[in-house]
């Protein structure tokens, strides 16, 4: 009986020991299933962080008059390239020529005169091949709605009620440069001098009519059309340099394989209708 029980006692012992072998067999199946995940989880993390750091910002300096265009264009834009984020720099064409002069990181320039974009050019500041004429505008005399004083034309700004006139900086603002090329062609730029008080850009040409701190300024048909004031007379365009608006890719972009992106969807068929709704004209 006893030997009977010592056999017992050693199967019972091997049995158990199987046991043991058995279920630590099975828990390391987790672990072995476990570590795959984790490195591959470990091994996505790169990816989503390399997928994030994807997205190119491209900064483009433009032209205060192409505010809004630019501002409807830009989440249709990135909406079919989600790679490319737009911030915009919004300024006279004068100051943002001379911002890239001084090394400003800029993709790409839209100047509202061409004389900007020429002056880069020359300087070897815009990519080569990668620069043209984009749109036309039109030079606008305006007064505000509620004004009493008759203006049709550049010679009613001589009456004695028409107390302040407004252009924007001739030097920096294209708009206040063809507005003062139109007033010397009719030999009254002289003679409004005394009157004129000068503004940074266009918007704030208009922001002086609006607000009464002027009796008329000149900015482009593009600006009149979307703001408070009343177009009373559009400017003889024999009497300025044509309004043209060049884009170009600078040589300094770090991003030029996308800013070529951009640069091609300002010229399709979708943007110019945006240009177009805002009053801007394709040549």
């Amino acid at each position: 009986m006893f030997k009977l029980n010592k056999v017992s006692y050693v199967c019972f012992s091997f049995l158990f020991m199987m046991f043991l072998a058995a279920c630590g067999s099975t828990s390391s199946t987790p672990d072995s299933t476990f570590t795959p995940t984790e490195q591959e989880s470990q091994q996505s993390t790169p990816e989503s962080s390399s997928t994030q750091a994807e997205v190119t910002e491209l900064t483009i300096s433009a032209a205060a008059s192409l505010t809004d265009a630019l501002e409807e264009i830009q989440p249709i834009f990135e909406a079919n390239h989600p790679e490319i984020q737009l911030t915009f720099n919004f300024g006279s064409s004068g100051a943002l020529q001379q911002q890239i002069e001084q090394g400003a990181p800029v993709d790409l320039f839209l100047s509202a005169a061409e004389k900007n974009m020429q002056a880069l050019i020359d300087n070897n500041q815009i990519m080569e091949g990668y620069s043209e004429t984009l749109l036309t505008n039109e030079l606008v005399l305006v007064s505000a709605n509620d004004s009493e004083i008759d203006i049709t034309s550049e010679v009613d700004l001589t009456k004695p009620e028409v107390k302040i006139v407004a252009i924007g900086i001739p030097e920096s603002v294209p708009a206040g440069s063809y507005a003062k090329e139109a007033l010397e062609g009719l030999g009254l730029y002289d003679k409004l001098l005394p009157k004129v008080i000068q503004a940074k850009d266009v918007r704030q040409v208009l922001q002086y009519v609006e607000t009464g701190n002027a009796d008329a300024g000149f900015v482009y048909k593009t600006d009149a059309i979307l703001s408070k004031v009343n177009i009373v007379h559009t400017v003889d365009p024999e009497l300025y340099t044509p309004i043209h608006y060049p884009v170009g890719i600078t040589g300094a972009s770090k991003h030029k394989e996308e800013a070529k992106v951009f640069y091609e969807f300002l010229k399709s068929d979708e943007a110019k209708t945006i240009f177009q709704k805002y009053g801007f004209k394709g040549l």
